[in-house]
């Protein structure tokens, strides 16, 4: 096996995520690659939660469509989770607590383990879920004492009695199993080779890395899910480097202190999801018409208003494109992976600070909070860039009242910009159209002459490009994604070019200023492209066709769900879409 899907699941408050969590990361200590991913409700106690963990032997992108090895505390586990299962999967369950069933025909083991018997043994009920790690060791054949140093670190403040009662339960859990059943599920091979740079990482945390060594200095927000976690690693790391974190009133202020904070030179962002994200669009304007640098993570959950707060989807796009009255420059990329989390981000501030415009980061609840194994983040690619800033010996060399902020004479329409307290430098930065010292104006000359200039700000955008294409280049067939979806994608492309498919894999990881050429290019020769996208109304494949056309080439594959769009869900899709009788 090249890679091996195991999940635990159980009511919410029982310990579901430290059980997965302490596994995944023992498993990156190994050697291995992982990935996972939580499924869980808005509840603090009670309904389904689970925690996946997708092995393997190289960088997987995707949390896997199969479940080897699941670690059922209640019936609802098996209930909701039993069509994942790989034929000859093994199911543990505690049938003390109650009596497993699966549905006829189902090629599974159904293994009765008395967890929390084995967990009082060993010093407590509490510990019933290192107990189904040791089953689970013994299930792969893995040596239970690997878990000691994850052990150590999760309890070692409460002392030594409590790490070794744990590492009990473990080895107690593994000589149970291997006592009274033996199917056994194998393990990938380790990786030959591996950086010592490895890291065990989620997009948010890679999101805060690339903030801090991107130059941000202040985190402005207000606590939402699924950005959350950005928030609380920069509260960890930002003050180290001289930074502060403030939790706002609201996403309203938080975002307004953010461009205060701009304003005054400090490199600053805010970071929210959709219900936040659509009370900043004032603020995103004022941004816009005061030319002032602004970085805003926005980590896509379902919606509309609270929606599915827990939930994945990418129903944001078109907010992001378009959100805020009236009309602004903007950029706007979306990461496809958890590098990209950490380089995009970075080059967020250093963008936001060139064009003097509103740089959007969309992320993802999936990529957001999903951990895994990655070689190393590129942090030798990050460059910081101030932008046009007036030197103060520049601006002394001036008359007073000579600066002139907004000069609509620039050919590329971005015009220095002085930071509060340079002598010479002042300047009104209002929401009100101006004229090129900021004072409010109405004459429609200067109206037309301020907007034309603004929107030249991204004329001549340089970024990377922006389309991404792996497989055949002039394939005749293509899937097409943005952001978080590229893994899957990635594999169905694979899936579908062992089926005889001649396919391409196109991925946008910007779509303001959208990549008009680099896509034309990336499309043309196509004859069916399948669109794949976390949405109910297909809001990409709309975006490609507003902007390049080809629509009798596009098709849809939607999900809206709440869940991650699976590999074979775009497989059954793909069987609809393109040539029959090529697909087996």
């Amino acid at each position: 096996m090249h890679d091996v899907g195991w999940k635990v699941g159980g009511k919410q408050g029982e310990g579901i995520d430290s059980t997965g969590e302490i596994y995944a990361i023992a498993l990156h200590r190994m050697g291995y690659y992982v990935f996972t991913y939580r499924h869980f409700m808005s509840l603090i106690k009670g309904g389904h939660t689970n925690y996946k963990i997708r092995v393997a032997d190289e960088v997987v992108r995707h949390h896997g469509d199969l479940v080897h090895v699941l670690i059922a505390f209640d019936q609802t586990t098996i209930d909701e989770n039993w069509r994942q299962l790989a034929p000859g999967a093994v199911v543990i369950y505690d049938g003390a607590t109650f009596q497993a069933h699966l549905p006829d025909g189902l090629q599974a083991h159904l293994c009765d383990v008395p967890l929390t018997g084995i967990a009082k043994e060993a010093g407590g009920a509490i510990m019933k879920n290192m107990v189904s790690i040791g089953v689970t060791a013994a299930v792969h054949g893995i040596d239970p004492t690997a878990f000691l140093p994850v052990i150590q670190d999760k309890f070692g403040k409460k002392g030594e009695a409590v790490v070794q009662a744990n590492l009990e339960a473990v080895r107690q859990g593994y000589a149970y199993y291997r006592s009274h059943y033996d199917v056994s599920i194998p393990m990938p091979p380790l990786p030959q080779q591996r950086s010592s740079d490895h890291l065990f990482i989620s997009g948010n945390q890679a999101t805060g890395f690339g903030a801090l060594d991107g130059g941000c200095r202040m985190l402005a927000a207000y606590p939402i899910t699924p950005a959350t976690e950005i928030m609380y690693w920069l509260i960890e790391h930002l003050p180290k480097q001289g930074g502060v974190v403030l939790q706002a009133e609201d996403e309203i202020a938080a975002v307004n202190m953010a461009i205060g904070a701009n304003y005054a030179g400090v490199p600053a962002m805010t970071s929210t999801s959709g219900p936040g994200f659509s009370l900043m669009m004032e603020a995103l304007g004022l941004a816009g018409m005061s030319e002032t640098p602004l970085v805003i993570v926005d980590v896509q959950r379902s919606g509309p208003s609270t929606g599915l707060p827990t939930k994945t989807e990418q129903s944001d796009l078109n907010e992001a494109l378009y959100g805020t009255h009236g009309e602004i420059p903007r950029v706007v990329l979306t990461p496809r992976t958890v590098e990209e989390c950490y380089r995009f981000t970075a080059d967020a501030f250093a963008l936001a600070e060139r064009y003097q415009v509103p740089v959007i980061v969309l992320s993802d609840l999936y990529m957001g909070m999903s951990a895994q194994s990655i070689d190393r983040l590129p942090r030798e690619e990050v460059t910081r860039d101030r932008g046009r800033r007036m030197s103060d010996e520049d601006l002394q060399a001036l008359a007073p009242g000579a600066y002139v902020r907004y000069d609509d004479s620039s050919p590329t329409g971005i015009s220095p910009r002085s930071i509060p307290g340079q002598r010479n430098g002042r300047y009104v930065a209002l929401g009100n159209e101006h004229n090129g010292i900021g004072l409010e104006v109405e004459e429609q000359y200067i109206r037309v002459a301020q907007a034309n200039k603004r929107r030249r700000k991204l004329a001549h955008f340089a970024h990377q490009s922006g389309v991404s294409v792996d497989g055949v280049k002039d394939a005749p067939f293509a899937l097409i994604g943005f952001g978080s979806t590229h893994g899957v994608l990635e594999e169905a492309r694979a899936a579908l070019a062992r089926q005889g498919l001649t396919i391409k894999h196109i991925h946008l990881s910007r779509v303001a200023p959208f990549p008009a050429e680099d896509m034309m290019a990336a499309l043309a020769g196509v004859e069916r492209a399948l669109v794949v996208e976390l949405n109910q109304t297909g809001q990409l494949a709309d975006l490609i066709r507003k902007e390049v056309g080809f629509h009798d080439v596009l098709s849809n594959c939607l999900k809206y769900d709440g869940d991650p769009i699976e590999l074979r869900e775009i497989l059954a899709r793909a069987e609809q879409v393109f040539p029959t009788g090529v697909l087996q």
